[in-house]
């Protein structure tokens, strides 16, 4: 059971510590393509590569769990990418970064009201002030918290859409393997996207328009942040739960400014030093029970 927990852990961060330098691919990539026309790239080549791996596994199932599928794919990928993307156009890169990391308290709370083994705690409740706070010095580090209603409410949807995911995974059937089901979910993000590609005026055919650099970059979203991430993923969720995997989410600002630092050449200071801190903090007190002992009880009755 240690060793089944440990694993579970190890794949979190994995995929954290992967999840956390996509930023960086992505803004390269932003220079040729647009939002959407990156979500089909990545997306599509997962699939693909995913349906060539395990396609004599690949079956259809009861109306009940296609359905299960199909909120994972639209949930998932296509509104939790689409959305986040969609909000920085409306407002501040560093306000959906802010709202995004919020991910794990809106997955505490679904689980808490969906679930009955991950209930709201205290530790996380203290754990998760502190790492907002340590979040919020690193992404503004001095500057002015400025809010736009459109784009705040849109990074608000992506984050409560992927809480939403993390908890809904967890009602996969266990015997299935984990290709299976990001091969499934992939699909159904893909059939969920095409209305959006369809009245967008994106162009998926940019041949002309390739270099190294950007293959390189679009392979890294593609079979490592997508198709790799979301096996890693999935099997932590099932290995140690959805609020304890959603809990690492917090380091993904910290590991997007030290990519940023090294690949872009970005300057660090004091402050985002003294963020970083409390964000390990806080997601140490997430994921130990010791206040437990001092208030006698470690869940909260929200109900």
């Amino acid at each position: 059971m240690h060793n089944k927990s440990s694993l579970g852990h190890f794949l979190a961060i994995i995929t954290i510590l992967i999840w956390g330098t996509t930023f960086v691919s992505t803004k390269i990539l932003l220079t040729v393509f647009s939002p959407i026309e990156i979500l089909v790239y990545r997306f599509v080549g997962a699939f693909l590569i995913l349906a060539l791996i395990c396609y004599k596994k690949i079956k259809i199932l009861s109306t009940k769990e296609e359905f299960l599928f199909f909120l994972l794919g639209i949930t998932g990928v296509t509104i939790y990418y689409f959305t986040e993307n969609l909000a920085l156009k409306y407002t501040y890169a560093s306000n959906v970064g802010l709202i995004v990391s919020a991910i794990p308290i809106f997955t505490a709370l679904v689980a808490h009201f969906v679930t009955n083994d991950e209930k709201f705690t205290i530790n996380l409740l203290l754990g998760s002030v502190i790492a907002m706070i340590g979040i919020f010095i690193v992404i503004y580090n001095g500057k002015t918290l400025k809010l736009n209603s459109t784009g705040d409410f849109l990074a608000l949807i992506s984050a409560v859409s992927f809480s939403f995911y993390s908890v809904l995974i967890k009602k996969v059937n266990k015997s299935y393997s984990q290709a299976f089901v990001v091969t499934k979910t992939f699909f159904y993000g893909i059939i969920t996207m095409i209305p959006i590609l369809i009245i967008s005026d994106a162009s998926l055919f940019k041949v002309s328009d390739l270099s190294i650099k950007i293959i390189l970059n679009l392979l890294f979203l593609t079979i490592l942040a997508s198709l790799l991430c979301f096996i890693m993923w999935n099997k932590a969720i099932t290995l140690i739960g959805s609020v304890k995997t959603t809990n690492y989410i917090y380091l993904v600002p910290l590991i997007t400014i030290i990519s940023s630092v090294i690949i872009l050449k970005e300057k660090v200071n004091i402050l985002m030093i003294f963020g970083g801190l409390l964000i390990f903090l806080g997601v140490f007190i997430n994921e130990n029970r010791w206040l437990s002992k001092v208030f006698k009880t470690n869940t909260l009755d929200l109900d």
